[in-house]
């Protein structure tokens, strides 16, 4: 906007004078944006409303369309403290008996006090305590197995207290060491037996570790555990030792082969990698790399540097251009050098993987993979041999254990085992929630109180949406209100605005004829009915009817009841027909209000359609057409705005060249009366 200064020598007001000359062109403009504004209203009162109807039609018709949404099922049970029991759409409609014979659990160990040092004397145990400092010793290897997963956790010098608790979590189960109480505590992810882990001692010094610890326990998995190796050890087991032996072997081979293999891929990219460095380096410097003497190279760098930065300003350009040139060169012979350590270090680790290989064969074992294994078996059999010959040693005092087990319930006679507490058998999710002696009974059965809920749950959302239609379509008159200007809000407190604007909005469907015929056609959705059976049955077949004209509250004429609801003033006293219904033949009221919610799910999408330029796809309005006239009063006001610029700017010209007029007559005068003064 101009900054305009007038009146300077006429002493008139000529904004105000404009202002008034322009009136009738700005009364255009201001007319276009309270259209406009009205406009945006009502669009934005149509997807308000959109949103409910769309709601309703692809979620509870689009499911209610569906006899199998009303085909749920409820078991009840005896005694609930027992069992939950959840029931699918396949349960069967009977009389059953349970008993919950045992509950699943999940392994769980507190350890004993960690409070003493390798000497036996008192120290605040923390997480980075060094467990060398709790008297264990590097080396010491525990083997943690659960869920059928085994994992050797080797203990070196620097392995602390966290970072054992750390291996631990790696080894698949729960860990934690409570720094208060000074105790580990560790249990398995999942319930059930086959879950369970045990903590066992790879070597004589992982025995210590897990006393040192408070970890060391024999319980039956673990005795399991040592009297399995142990019993290789025994003669007639020795094919059992051989195969167990061979299997760890061939185990190890594979992981060896498999190494070698992405070694030599690696060693002969690397080599490419070399060879191209080195050629790249001898075709740009003309000369062979290993031969560069690299600590020359250096100190010529830094010559350089020290004379440009001498020179200051002065340096030479030739100068700095061979500084950057030889530095290039020396990244070039780093890089070069670093390819070769790498090289080398892949040819170490492929010499180191291939001699555990057959050099003859890299298909098999070399003799040492071969001795290796055998004798780590052979130690691991005399640790356990030890274990068992000892009895049943005492593990760390004050240590708890609690073993997994498996949950197992009786159904109808038959005995179930699982390692949780839930169990799906025939249709039916059963929770076991307590141990007993008592033989429940079960009874499944088709849920009427949920068919009854579906139903008053959708006349609950249909009766909102058509009351708030009618009251939008019926809304007092408004006329004579329109939106306000920005100079008309600033006469107007806020509390002002906001009951204007109100009453504006509530009207501003009112007599909308899109919205009649899409209220229209749903209520005669309603009124029809629906075939069951070759008869025609209405909602008031089922004790749903309306209140009544003269009954109603306003715009509720239309809203549906069922009478005997007890959440429902009006008709809560009357008997409730549609429960009795649902009781005595609930495939008919089932049939009767799916075909009900197919035809208004029918009708509904019939009514959101697209229609090119008019209406987009689930839209219950034309969106598109009202967004083209939104757009199309953007278009007007800007050439009314236009208008009312050019015809501000023609006055203001005409104001101007007044004023300069006026300033030359002024300036004339004085010059006239400075002559005469003068005289």
């Amino acid at each position: 906007m101009p900054i305009r200064i007038t009146g300077m020598n006429s002493g008139l007001d000529t904004e105000s004078i404009i202002s008034e000359l322009v009136k009738a062109e700005k009364t255009k403009v201001d007319s276009i944006k309270k259209k406009q504004t009205a406009h945006q209203w009502k669009q934005d009162a149509w997807k308000e409303l959109n949103a409910k109807i769309y709601k309703l039609f692809q979620n509870t018709l689009g499911n209610m369309r569906l006899a199998t949404d009303f085909s749920k099922k409820v078991t009840d049970i005896s005694n609930p403290s027992i069992a939950k029991i959840i029931s699918s759409d396949e349960a069967m409609n009977a009389t059953q008996t349970l008993q919950v014979n045992e509950l699943a659990t999940s392994g769980y160990m507190t350890g004993a006090k960690i409070e003493k040092d390798a000497d036996g004397n008192s120290i605040d145990v923390t997480k980075q305590t060094l467990l060398k400092d709790l008297g264990i010793a590097a080396g010491s290897t525990i083997t943690v197995e659960t869920g059928g997963k085994k994992t050797d956790i080797r203990i070196s010098e620097d392995t602390t207290l966290g970072g054992f608790i750390a291996s631990l979590k790696d080894a698949g189960v729960e860990a934690n060491f409570d720094e208060k109480y000074k105790r580990l505590h560790i249990g398995s992810t999942k319930s059930g037996k086959a879950n369970d882990f045990t903590l066992t001692a790879s070597n004589a010094e992982g025995t210590n570790a897990l006393d040192k610890l408070g970890i060391l326990y024999y319980g039956t998995k673990e005795k399991e555990a040592y009297q399995k190796y142990a019993d290789l050890g025994k003669p007639e087991n020795a094919a059992a030792k051989k195969a167990a032996i061979d299997g760890d072997v061939a185990k190890r081979l594979e992981s060896y082969i498999s190494k070698r293999e992405s070694l030599l891929k690696r060693q002969t990219e690397q080599t490419e990698a070399r060879d191209a460095s080195k050629e790249a380096f001898t075709k740009e410097y003309g000369e062979n790399v290993e031969d560069v003497d690299k600590d020359a190279l250096k100190q010529s760098i830094d010559n350089l540097k020290q004379a440009i930065e001498n020179a200051g300003d002065s340096a030479s350009e030739s100068d700095k251009e061979e500084l950057a040139k030889l530095q290039g060169k020396l990244s070039a012979v780093e890089s070069y050098e670093n390819k070769v350590k790498d090289l080398d270090a892949t040819k170490q680790s492929l010499s180191d993987t291939e001699s555990y290989l057959d050099p003859a064969d890299p298909t098999k074992a070399s003799a040492k993979l071969t001795a290796e294994v055998e004798t780590a078996w052979n130690k691991k059999i005399a640790e356990a041999e030890a274990v068992v010959a000892a009895g049943s040693p005492a593990g760390s005092t004050g240590i708890q254990r609690q073993e997994g087990k498996d949950a197992k319930i009786t159904l109808n006679g038959v005995e179930y085992e699982g390692e949780s507490n839930t169990f799906e058998i025939n249709g039916l999710t059963i929770t076991a929630l307590q141990k007993s002696d008592e033989v429940a009974t079960l009874t499944t059965r088709r849920d009427t109180e949920g068919v009854y809920n579906i139903i008053k749950n959708f006349l609950k959302e249909y009766n909102a949406i058509i009351n708030e239609m009618d009251k939008l379509y019926n809304a007092e008159s408004t006329k004579g209100y329109e939106p306000l200007t920005d100079d008309e809000k600033d006469e107007l407190t806020d509390t002002e605005i906001e009951k204007w604007e109100t009453k504006i909005k509530d009207s501003i469907l009112r007599r909308d004829s899109t919205l009649s015929s899409l209220s229209s056609a749903m209520k005669n959705i309603m009124l029809q009915g629906a075939t069951v059976n070759g008869k025609q049955m209405y909602l008031s077949s089922f004790g749903i009817e309306t209140l009544g004209y003269f009954s109603s509250a306003e715009n509720e004429k239309n809203a549906y009841h069922i009478n005997g609801d007890e959440d429902d003033v009006a008709v809560s006293s009357k008997a409730n027909d549609l429960k009795a219904a649902i009781a005595a033949d609930p495939d008919t009221v089932i049939s009767f209000f799916s075909q009900l919610a197919q035809n208004l799910y029918t009708e509904l999408d019939k009514q959101s359609r697209s229609i090119d330029g008019v209406r987009s796809f689930g839209s219950f309005y034309d969106d598109k057409r009202m967004e083209t006239e939104y757009k199309n009063y953007t278009t007007k006001i800007k050439k009314q705005e236009d208008k009312l610029t050019a015809l501000q700017d023609k006055w203001y010209n005409k104001f101007s060249a007044m004023e300069t007029a006026l300033a030359k007559l002024q300036s004339n005068q004085s010059a006239v009366s400075s002559l005469l003064g003068g005289m």
